[in-house]
């Protein structure tokens, strides 16, 4: 598909309600359409890989565009530049969110910028990081669980930022690492209990959350079951 098109195509999903609604979700309406993540993904399977039309589709700076690019980026083609460039143009957590579980965490050097993100004072950029490693504990079946502990002391440590789309992605890193196996489910909820003992709202709120769902009879049962 050529940019043009797939430009005209997205104008034609445009939804003027879901625009309205957008706003409520935190998301900037400005640039956006109002297409839904289904009809993201309909169309990145029309499409299927294409590097260079990704990088247009990310240039137009039209909310959807950007998202789908990430859906039809080759991540072998994507250079440790594009990442950076791009992680500075999030500007929303959805945006944010599915780049990183579409494409960033696929490239080569993903579980670098886990640590280098969350390092960084700008919202999305530390989002990201963390949005990277909850889909990098999701997904990499290879992934070894040293791997994941090595992200505990940066969970705890950034636990006391009080903005509202850090907090949650901490969490559910935090989460996320706990439900992978029972031996990360036992070194999370050490964490978590640690994080609790924080005096931080951010903290104590991420900890109350996660041990909720980790210590839960369902996720307890579910990974007994995968011993």
């Amino acid at each position: 598909m050529k940019y043009q098109a797939a430009i005209n195509k997205l104008k034609s999903l445009s939804d003027p309600e879901a625009i309205e609604g957008m706003a409520r979700y935190g998301i900037k309406p400005e640039k956006a359409l109002g297409i839904s993540i289904p009809a993201l993904r309909k169309m990145a399977r029309e499409i299927g890989k294409d590097h260079d039309l990704a990088q247009r589709l990310w240039a137009s700076g039209i909310h959807e565009a950007r998202i789908l690019a990430g859906m039809i980026d080759d991540p072998e083609a994507v250079t440790e530049k594009q990442v950076e460039s791009w992680v500075k143009g999030f500007d929303s957590w959805d945006v944010c969110d599915q780049v990183c579980m579409n494409l960033f965490w696929l490239t080569r050097f993903a579980y670098d910028k886990c640590f280098e993100w969350s390092e960084r004072d700008e919202e999305f950029v530390k989002r990201a990081g963390f949005a990277l490693m909850a889909r990098l504990a999701w997904s990499d079946k290879e992934a070894t669980d040293e791997q994941f502990k090595k992200f505990l002391p940066v969970i705890k440590r950034e636990s006391t930022d009080e903005r509202n789309f850090v907090k949650k992605a901490v969490n559910w890193t935090l989460r996320q690492i706990g439900k992978r196996n029972p031996a990360l489910n036992k070194a999370a909820i050490k964490t978590a209990e640690e994080i609790g003992k924080i005096d931080s709202r951010s903290a104590r709120w991420i900890a109350s959350d996660a041990l909720k769902e980790l210590k839960s009879e369902a996720v307890q049962k579910r990974l007994m079951m995968s011993r």
